[in-house]
């Protein structure tokens, strides 16, 4: 396994849709298994192969439990992720790997049903709510081109890619 870069907003292929994979095959598992690598080494709960400079349609996901009852969802390799349907509305803070430091309110569906691959090509339905509903839907929405700042209205948009602007510069310009 390798560690790949992790592109950062404002890379261009963060807002290209993303090409489906027609086999789930050994180079798809080591992508996969380079993402989940990835994934950890920048303490992220998602990874979207777009996030790596890879414009196909894997994501790598290990959302954490709630603290109240709810596990851990251990590691997830979803290949041509979809969300099937939509439940409801929630608001959620947000971070992205891609806008290292920003973290944002995100109105999203409340619960959500995916359909996916996993790494052998056998398909899932996954019913999910909370913050597993959330991490599927911005994972997803990186698939299709959509960034979670692109999610807020004129104003906090602006707003936030103010304050990322701002984090980047002190950050050194990353």
């Amino acid at each position: 396994m390798a560690v790949m870069p992790v592109r950062a907003w404002p890379d261009p292929v963060l807002s290209q849709k993303a090409e489906p994979i027609e086999v789930v095959d050994d180079e798809v598992r080591r992508l996969l298994a380079d993402m989940a690598e990835t994934m950890y080494r920048s303490e992220g709960i998602g990874l979207a192969g777009p996030q790596v400079g890879v414009s196909r349609r894997v994501v790598t996901m290990d959302v954490p439990g709630d603290g109240e009852g709810e596990p851990s969802t251990g590691l997830l390799y979803l290949v041509n992720p979809r969300v099937v349907a939509r439940e409801g509305t929630c608001m959620m803070t947000e971070g992205c790997l891609s806008f290292p430091g920003l973290e944002i309110d995100v109105k999203r569906a409340e619960r959500v049903r995916v359909e996916y691959l996993d790494q052998h090509g056998e398909p899932h339905v996954v019913d999910a709510e909370g913050i597993l509903a959330v991490c599927f839907q911005h994972e997803i929405d990186h698939l299709d081109g959509i960034v979670f700042t692109d999610r807020l209205g004129p104003v906090r948009r602006r707003l936030a890619l103010r304050d990322y602007d701002k984090l980047r510069r002190s950050a050194g310009g990353r």
